[in-house]
């Protein structure tokens, strides 16, 4: 049970930078654990984002610089607080409604055709606009997509920028070299097979586009009538922006 956890079992009142009152845990994982926490000032909820400065790979600094970077982008979460108290490192942002990996569950694990375009309209817009920003995510999945809350409940964002890394100088507009050596808690840029943007995206049936040799994705409609995201979701464009139209093939209904 991590620190913070223990605390809340004892102590009716845990302040974080005397403005954030931490209510309950929420999530975590392997980077830290999330807490839902309240702002003193007006009572709206916010998350908060704790990390032990023991962690092995400690994120957290790393991670409020990229958001600090990305900061005003569209589906973007705004961060409120970054510091350090109580021998850990804590972020404090927007809070944030389920998750996609959450939502498939919930709808049985089958997302209707609308839905899917809906959301990979979004999901491609927020990747775009980190491209854009000269970053690679580098951990894409339903699980980093959330929905937004109140009035931005229509609204994706994209979250855990922990990984994520710069791939391009924002001066000269050249990528940055790549190194060999290194994996994905070392601060480099990963292999540029990476830079294609290649992800699982789970609620589309058909194959993996990681299995299929590069630029040799079907063109063509399977006789199943698999859903294909082309151009964006593979590794056949390799420029500095993405490109302007994505191809699909869709079942006639």
């Amino acid at each position: 049970m991590a620190a913070f956890e223990r605390m809340l079992l004892t102590r009716k009142h845990i302040m974080i930078n005397d403005r954030y009152n931490l209510i309950r845990k929420i999530g975590g994982g392997s980077f830290g654990d999330i807490f839902l926490a309240i702002y003193v000032n007006d009572g709206e909820e916010v998350a908060v984002k704790i990390e032990s400065i023991k962690a092995r790979h400690p994120q957290l600094l790393y991670e409020s610089r990229v958001y600090k970077m990305l900061q005003g982008g569209i589906g973007i979460p705004h961060i409120r607080w970054y510091g350090y108290e109580k021998d850990h490192n804590i972020l404090v942002m927007d809070l944030l409604g389920p998750s996609l990996e959450d939502l498939f569950n919930f709808c049985s694990r089958q997302f209707t055709i609308k839905t899917v375009l809906m959301l990979a309209d979004q999901m491609l817009g927020r990747v775009e606009f980190i491209h854009c920003k000269c970053f690679i995510h580098r951990d894409i999945k339903p699980d980093n997509f959330l929905m937004g809350i109140g009035r931005h409940c229509n609204k994706l964002y994209m979250i855990d920028f922990g990984l994520a890394k710069k791939y391009r100088d924002l001066r000269t507009r050249t990528h940055i070299t790549y190194r060999e050596d290194k994996n994905l808690t070392d601060d480099v840029v990963p292999s540029f097979s990476s830079l294609g943007g290649v992800s699982r995206v789970g609620f589309l049936p058909g194959n993996d586009p990681t299995h299929a040799h590069y630029n040799q994705l079907p063109r063509e409609p399977r006789k199943n009538g698999n859903l294909v995201l082309f151009q964006r979701l593979t590794i056949s464009h390799t420029g500095p922006r993405p490109p302007a139209t994505i191809t699909l093939f869709l079942p006639k209904e």
